[in-house]
C-alpha cells in the first residue's frame, strides 16, 4: 500500500549539540498511534522520487509531533532535516507502524527503558503519557552515549526525578567521556559488572522486570544474550518473556 503523507510545520528545533536535534512538527491528518511506533518523515524534492525514512517518534500522538534525529552527513535525508527551519515544510506519514509499544509490553514490578543514541526517543514519547507511571512501580531510563554532550533531555528526566522520587531513576552511560552523574562503559560491559544495577537501585531479574531495548544492534544482541543467562527472554504473546525489542537498522 502506498505511504500518505500530510504535510507539516516546522515549530520548533533543538540543537542538542553538532549533529544531534530535536524538532516539533505541527501536522493534522495523521493518525493516532501508540507512543513507541515510527513514522516516515519526509520532503518533497519536486521530483518522482519522494525522499524519506522512518523515525521513531519522541512524543505521543497530538497536534504536533517530535523527532529526536542524528545527522548521517552522507545520508538523503537528514542533511536537509539538520538544515531545516522554524516554518519549513515537511511531510508525515498519515500512518505510524510498529509494535515496540507499552501496550506489548508485560506487566512487572519494574520497567528498564535501556537505549543507545536516538534509541531514546520511543521512551520519551512513553514517559510523556500516564501508562508506565500507572503501571510499574520503578522506572529507570538507561541511555548510552559516547560523549556527554549526546545525552538529550536531561532537565526533562531531572523533572521526572523530583516529580516521582521514589520511582523514577535515570541512568545515563559515556563510552569516551569522563562525567559526574554517568558511569563510563558500554552498556553490556556495566551490566556484568554490576554497575548499572547498583546506579539503578534494583536488580534486573525474570521475576520483577520488563525491559525494553532501543538502539546500536551490537547492544541489541549483546544485551539479549547476557539477560538470556539470567533467565530472561524475548516476549511473545503466545510465550511470555521480559525483553521487548525493536530494531531500527
Amino acid at each position: 500500500m502506498a505511504l500518505k503523507f500530510c504535510q507539516g510545520k516546522v515549530t520548533h528545533k533543538k540543537i542538542w549539540t553538532e549533529g544531534l536535534f530535536t524538532i516539533r512538527v505541527a501536522v493534522e491528518g495523521v493518525r493516532e498511534f501508540e507512543p513507541g511506533q515510527f513514522l516516515q518523515v519526509g520532503i518533497d524534492r519536486g521530483t518522482e522520487k519522494h525522499l524519506h525514512r522512518p523515525y521513531s517518534v519522541a512524543s505521543p500522538h497530538g497536534p504536533e509531533i517530535e523527532f529526536f534525529i542524528v545527522l548521517v552527513e552522507d545520508g538523503e535525508l537528514t542533511p536537509h532535516l539538520w538544515k531545516m527551519e522554524v516554518g519549513d515544510s515537511i511531510d508525515v506519514a498519515e500512518r505510524a507502524a510498529g509494535s515496540f509499544t507499552l501496550k506489548k509490553t508485560p506487566d512487572a514490578e519494574n520497567l528498564w527503558l535501556v537505549a543507545t543514541g536516538t534509541g531514546l526517543a520511543p521512551y520519551i514519547a512513553m514517559l510523556r503519557t500516564t501508562t508506565p507511571w500507572d503501571r510499574f512501580k520503578k522506572i529507570v531510563v538507561v541511555h548510552g552515549v559516547r560523549h556527554g554532550a549526546d545525552l538529550g533531555y536531561q532537565e526533562e528526566f531531572a523533572e521526572y526525578a523530583k516529580s516521582h522520587p521514589e520511582q523514577f531513576v535515570y541512568v545515563p552511560t559515556l563510552t569516551r567521556d569522563e562525567s559526574d552523574g554517568a558511569l563510563r562503559g558500554r552498556i553490556p560491559q556495566l551490566l556484568d559488572d554490576g554497575n548499572l544495577e547498583r546506579a539503578a537501585g534494583c536488580e534486573i531479574a525474570a521475576n520483577n522486570c520488563s525491559i525494553m531495548l532501543c538502539g546500536n544492534p551490537a547492544m541489541l544482541d549483546e544485551m539479549e544474550e547476557k539477560l538470556g543467562t539470567r533467565g530472561l527472554k524475548k516476549h511473545k504473546t503466545k510465550d511470555p518473556g521480559q525483553i521487548v525489542l525493536e530494531r531500527y537498522w
